[in-house]
């Protein structure tokens, strides 16, 4: 294993990966007007945190984003915290009121590093990363059943969210795991069977897809590994139903490094996401790969006032603003809120200060017109996280 993939190991198995990829960044700023302009619109945005955690019996450490209910509150994880010390689901409503709506007993089922998905019946769905990993089941009254515990043979250490057909199947990747141990992308039915989709093998098809896949009307899956590829920084892939693999771009350095995110697509066929490294200042970037697998980097940032290293996927909204999180950067080093325009232009919505949070690198969720939401995986008063809102 080579050492690039060797750091991701650390990165996947500790689950602490932004601390431990911290580093130095050439800095490459703009001109001293374009820098007040963006402080003048960081200002002019309201930040508000809803709730601090704790710790238990609370969350700790959320990984993940949150996803919306119906009634206007939002559901997610914590990777550490709740009852028994192995992590937590959660619901917060608009007001930042925050109940723990179920305790991981870390038996099976532990850390659950990754976000939710729920069906009509109030049903939630996710992975957890405890040993080589499982997939869960969460019912509305909290009832846990395990629905496949990965054995290493056919995938470990599932870090991305799971998509769900209209069949009822789940789609998901793991960042290890499967025939090479670099990775996989698995489907599981819903009456409990599981099967491997794709193994990568750490070459030019990629390794360690860290984020999981989307799925467009025709079936096709498409997702980013973090590694592998032509220079060993990542791709971005296409996964057709009939299980073959088209990588549809492999990532050089200078047009980002290292994708993280899982991605985001538009009526266009057009996907969008971030880098964790690359680009001109090797603090990460925003792109853009077109249906033809032409790639732009919509974004190039620079560490401070930007921020650097962004995580998590994007979000869009009806009027084709970009929004996303970096994990470091930013006035004080830890993290940013960021809106790029359907022109180019960036705006800093917030950049986190520790008392505020930290580490916002589990990525945003839109709420009512004009705010968005998030956590930090660290900062606030007992330095376990912050849940955020950010009215833009």
């Amino acid at each position: 294993m080579n050492n690039g993939l060797q750091q991701i190991s650390q990165i996947c198995r500790a689950m602490i990966w932004p601390k431990l990829l911290s580093k130095t960044f050439i800095v490459v700023t703009g001109s001293a007007l374009a820098l007040a302009v963006m402080l003048r619109s960081a200002q002019a945005q309201t930040f508000t945190i809803l709730h601090e955690f704790s710790g238990p019996p609370d969350g700790a450490s959320p990984t993940a984003r949150l996803i919306p209910g119906p009634s206007g509150q939002f559901f997610g994880t914590t990777d550490n915290g709740g009852a028994n010390g192995f992590g937590a689901v959660f619901v917060v409503d608009s007001t930042g009121k925050e109940m723990v709506l179920h305790s991981f007993d870390g038996s099976i089922a532990a850390y659950p590093f990754a976000g939710l998905i729920r069906d009509g019946a109030g049903n939630f769905y996710g992975t957890l990363s405890y040993n080589v990993g499982t997939v869960f089941k969460l019912g509305p009254k909290g009832k846990e059943t395990t629905l496949h515990v990965f054995t290493g043979a056919d995938g470990s250490d599932p870090q991305g969210d799971l998509v769900r057909d209209n069949g009822g199947n789940f789609y998901g990747t793991t960042c290890f795991g499967g025939d090479s141990d670099q990775g996989t992308v698995f489907k599981l039915n819903g009456n409990g069977t599981y099967q491997v989709l794709h193994s990568f093998t750490g070459g030019t098809d990629g390794a360690c897809p860290i984020a999981g896949v989307i799925r467009d009307a025709a079936g096709n899956l498409y997702g980013t590994a973090s590694a592998g590829g032509d220079a060993n920084l990542g791709v971005v892939f296409k996964m057709d139903g009939a299980g073959n693999l088209t990588v549809l771009h492999s990532f050089s350095g200078s047009d980002g490094a290292t994708p993280y995110g899982s991605l985001i697509s538009d009526a266009n066929g057009n996907l969008y996401s971030v880098t964790y490294y690359g680009g001109s200042a090797n603090a990460g970037t925003v792109f853009k790969l077109d249906a033809a697998g032409n790639e732009t980097v919509l974004h190039n940032f620079t560490d401070n006032p930007d921020g650097a290293n962004p995580v998590a996927g994007l979000i869009r909204d009806s009027a084709d603003n970009l929004y996303g999180t970096t994990a470091h950067g930013g006035s004080s080093g830890l993290g940013t809120v960021f809106r790029l325009g359907s022109n180019g232009k960036l705006t800093l919505l917030h950049s986190f200060s520790g008392a505020d949070g930290s580490l916002p690198y589990p990525g945003l969720t839109l709420g009512a017109p004009g705010t968005l939401y998030g956590v930090t995986n660290s900062g606030g008063a007992s330095g376990v996280g912050v849940i955020f809102k950010v009215s833009r």
